[in-house]
């Protein structure tokens, strides 16, 4: 009997055993690799709100340039046709040119298939010297207003009877083209704020 004694207690010494750990141990190992994994997620969250702030920081630093960029479009192919505003434009670049004679007919503007834009075909009479004339054709190319010539012809200016200039004014041109401008006014309205069928009733 006492020899079975120590034999017992290592029985009882190890059920024990087995029992603190998965009693005590398991649980706290469970624990620890819970934490870790909540560590893990912690720092990928952090590199992401990292990578995120660095993006914000980047777009603050870039964004007088961005808005100077949309401004320059929204210029270029405004939101409505403003035929006013681009009489203007094309008058100065007429005037610094210091052309003799400028006219300028714009079109109805028409919706593109893509229905992103409309596109504005006018007719433009130039009439002055060489010089001029090149002058006039380098402003409208770096016109403040996005412009496409579509088609162009120079001719020697004719006098009231429609026969050639005297020798003294040869030198007078006379310059007809067709030039699209453009703006995002899907409405086709010509001039129309924001278009013509904003704000409108159906009617009867």
């Amino acid at each position: 009997m006492n020899r079975r004694a120590p034999l017992v207690a290592g029985a009882i010494a190890l059920v024990v055993a087995i029992l603190a750990v998965f009693f005590l141990v398991l649980p706290k190992m469970k624990d620890v690799s819970e934490a870790q994994d909540q560590l893990q997620q912690a720092e990928d969250q952090e590199i992401t709100l990292e990578a995120q702030l660095n993006s914000l920081q980047d777009a603050q630093q870039e964004a007088p340039q961005t808005e100077q960029e949309i401004a320059a479009i929204d210029a270029a192919i405004p939101p409505t046709a403003d035929l006013p505003e681009l009489f203007r434009l094309l008058q100065s670049a007429a005037d610094r040119s210091a052309v003799d004679f400028f006219s300028f007919t714009p079109g109805t503007p028409v919706v593109d298939p893509s229905s992103s834009y409309s596109t504005i075909a006018s007719q433009l009479t130039v009439s002055g010297g060489y010089f001029a004339i090149d002058e006039f054709l380098f402003l409208l190319e770096t016109l403040q207003r996005a412009a496409k010539v579509t088609t162009l012809a120079i001719t020697p200016s004719t006098g009231a009877t429609g026969e050639a200039t005297t020798t003294t004014s040869s030198s007078t041109l006379q310059l007809q083209m067709t030039v699209e401008f453009y703006t995002t006014d899907t409405s086709a309205g010509p001039g129309s704020i924001p278009g013509p069928t904003e704000g409108a009733t159906t009617g009867a």
